[in-house]
């Protein structure tokens, strides 16, 4: 069976947490922060905003120039936790096994999960957002939630809840060529009033499922046309992938 390839929105936005995490336009360093959890976990398992607040501190730190409140975490979100989704450290990524996930149920190993996410420039650039891969799964299994084990519930957003869904998915990457990028890829423009994939890597991806590239929003998420021509231009990018949600926060980010 040939490749499959979906494209899948993650992170922080102004749906889900009223705010777009920071990137750095002249290196595309950014800081990973997940939505907000709606939902009760395991006290053991929680995964609270103060991690990201680490991370966003270190990332203002390195730019003694910025104002530090502009990437600060908004009051709202302070003491809650998030719904760390995708895992980068765990190489783990639930979804909804109903129409969201649904696709994602017959992903096998070799397929490829590709996540992307909408921040903001902390300096002037083209756009208000940027719109950028984040990250890369290359799966190793997509299995439902009843099949996980209990000792590995700690390792996804989902199986950290109270009331688990026996039906979400949980995919896996291979720990070896997956991973959060430590420089994200900007991928979006400002095109017919909304955010969409760039016409020329339209082009050289052999196009994507959603109308005219919408990447906007993402209510079930959008697959490659052909991901093998996505894949050989992924690596032309040269992208150092890490296994940490982010590299400030984590001795375990490592070069590939």
């Amino acid at each position: 069976m040939s490749m499959r390839a979906a494209l899948v929105r993650v992170g922080i936005d102004q749906a889900f947490g009223r705010w777009n995490a920071p990137v750095d336009p002249a290196t595309n360093e950014f800081v990973y922060v997940p939505i907000p959890e709606e939902r009760d976990c395991a006290k053991a398992f929680a995964t609270p905003y103060s991690q990201s607040t680490v991370a966003l501190h270190a990332f203002a730190a390195a730019r003694p120039d910025l104002d530090p409140t502009a990437v600060s975490l908004p009051s709202p979100l302070t003491g809650r936790n998030t719904h760390l989704d995708p895992d980068f450290r765990h190489m783990t990524y639930g979804d909804s096994g109903a129409r969201r996930g649904r696709g994602l149920c017959e992903f096998e190993r070799g397929d490829l999960v590709v996540f992307y996410a909408s921040l903001r420039p902390v300096r002037p650039c083209e756009h208000r957002l940027v719109y950028a891969i984040i990250g890369l799964f290359r799966v190793v299994e997509a299995i439902r939630l009843r099949d996980v084990p209990k000792h590995r519930w700690a390792e996804n957003a989902h199986t950290r809840r109270l009331d688990r869904k026996d039906t979400d998915i949980i995919v896996r990457g291979d720990i070896a060529t997956s991973g959060r990028l430590r420089h994200c890829i900007p991928i979006g423009e400002w095109r017919e009033r909304s955010y969409r994939v760039r016409r020329d890597l339209l082009e050289v991806w052999g196009d994507i499922s959603c109308r005219n590239g919408f990447i906007q929003r993402s209510v079930v998420p959008p697959t490659f046309r052909a991901p093998e021509r996505f894949v050989a231009w992924f690596d032309r990018q040269d992208a150092e992938l890490i296994a940490a949600n982010n590299p400030e926060t984590s001795e375990m980010a490592r070069a590939r």
